[in-house]
């Protein structure tokens, strides 16, 4: 009978230790530190007739799949918090046709406010030559605006060239978004849909629209991972792939993926020059005028991950654009 009695104490005490594990597993597992992730989205209006709303704290909703995660803060982007960094990016490889909108670009970039710092530069051989540096003095800005060189080289790739760009780009808690003025097309790689890649992987990205060139996916990643916005505005370049309709098309719908996954719009009049800039200039404005930062709580992962969001509004005539994934760090 001691026997038994001393059996039982031995599971209860096994028992009690057991739990008592658990428990702290479970209290260590359900407290672990959530961290808190920023993304810049712009509210725009559902009817283009109407007034964009303002929105206010609790209007927006941020889920990861059917989870709904904490929105600690809602900061419009004017005010104080206004700054941004605005970088017009112009592919050399584009016509001289051009030269007709470039007015449209200076006069858009002497509109900007005075919170709006801006650079200017061209992209060719899969890099970039930064005509101007970030700067406040708008006039500088605008008198930096050339004509494309209208000529190729051995590796003309707008994505590569956003890639080198994103990558060499200090980060600052300022809004960063880029006008890039391409026709999409990816003369280095081609642009026969592939599923294979240059670019590193972030992990599971979720994208909306598959894949043109190779590396409009590499630079959606790398774009959502820096936290930077990219609106693309189309415009005719020269060469065979720009006499070419299949090419002209999948140019086209690179732009709009990059855009549409990094939160930005395109501008475009289908593959036909646009007859004026100014009235896509004057939409890309009302949205630096409708931008938030969203502060919202994430559980971390083990490693460091880009991850699918979904950021949504029931306020009326009122549509959020925000970039499909955010980089959440790993746990510390």
């Amino acid at each position: 009978m001691k026997k038994y009695m001393r059996v039982l104490g031995l599971l209860a005490t096994v028992c009690v230790l057991t739990l008592g594990a658990t428990i702290a597993h479970s209290q260590e597992k359900g407290s672990q530190a959530a961290v808190q992730v920023h993304v810049v989205i712009t509210n725009e209006a559902v009817r283009g007739d109407g007034d964009t709303p303002a929105l206010q704290s609790g209007d927006v909703k941020v889920k990861q799949g059917k989870t709904p995660l904490q929105v600690k803060q809602l900061i419009r982007a004017q005010g104080d918090n206004a700054a941004l960094q605005l970088y017009i990016l112009v592919d050399d490889t584009l016509g001289s046709g051009i030269g007709n909108n470039l007015d449209d670009v200076r006069d858009f970039i002497n509109s900007l406010p005075a919170s709006t710092v801006i650079a200017v530069g061209y992209m060719s051989n899969a890099s970039v030559n930064t005509v101007q540096n970030f700067t406040a003095d708008h006039a500088l800005a605008a008198k930096a605006v050339r004509l494309p060189r209208g000529s190729l080289s051995t590796m003309d790739s707008p994505y590569l060239s956003l890639i080198s760009l994103v990558k060499g780009w200090p980060q600052q808690n300022v809004r960063r978004e880029v006008l890039m003025v391409s026709d999409g097309i990816d003369r280095l790689r081609g642009n026969q849909p592939t599923s294979s890649r240059l670019g590193p992987g972030y992990g599971r990205a979720y994208h909306s629209m598959p894949t043109m060139s190779p590396d409009v996916s590499s630079a959606s990643e790398i774009g959502q991972r820096y936290n930077v916005l990219v609106y693309t505005l189309y415009a005719v370049g020269v060469g065979r792939a720009a006499r070419s309709s299949w090419d002209l098309q999948i140019g086209l719908s690179g732009l709009s993926k990059l855009s549409d996954e990094t939160g930005g719009d395109t501008f475009s009049l289908g593959t036909s020059s646009p007859i004026s800039f100014k009235p896509y200039l004057e939409r890309l404005q009302k949205m630096f005028d409708n931008q938030y930062y969203v502060v919202f709580e994430a559980t971390p992962g083990k490693k460091a991950e880009l991850r699918r969001v979904n950021v949504t509004t029931e306020v009326s005539n009122s549509e959020i654009a925000a970039p499909d994934n955010v980089w959440v760090p790993a746990a510390k």
